[in-house]
């Protein structure tokens, strides 16, 4: 996710307290989808559609995060 911010991210992830909670919820989401889709956690498939939505609502998140940091650094 967001190659080109590689190194933003693990940055961010040990000094960012709102960035690195947004990251772990974007992750249990992933995972939490992915175990329901293989039928190892019960969900319904409008389950999982809604919680596609808040995973990409946080992927959005974040990456509008790291596009402001990125810019301001870049001005700085």
């Amino acid at each position: 996710m967001f190659h080109e911010y590689r190194d933003l991210i693990t940055e961010l992830k040990t000094s960012d307290r709102y960035f690195q909670n947004l990251f772990e919820k974007h992750n249990t989401l992933d995972q939490k989808i992915k175990n329901m889709e293989a039928h190892l956690e019960p969900g319904t498939p409008d389950e999982i559609e809604v919680l596609k939505k808040k995973k990409l609502a946080i992927k959005d998140e974040l990456y509008t995060l790291l596009q402001k940091i990125s810019l301001s650094r870049v001005k700085a």
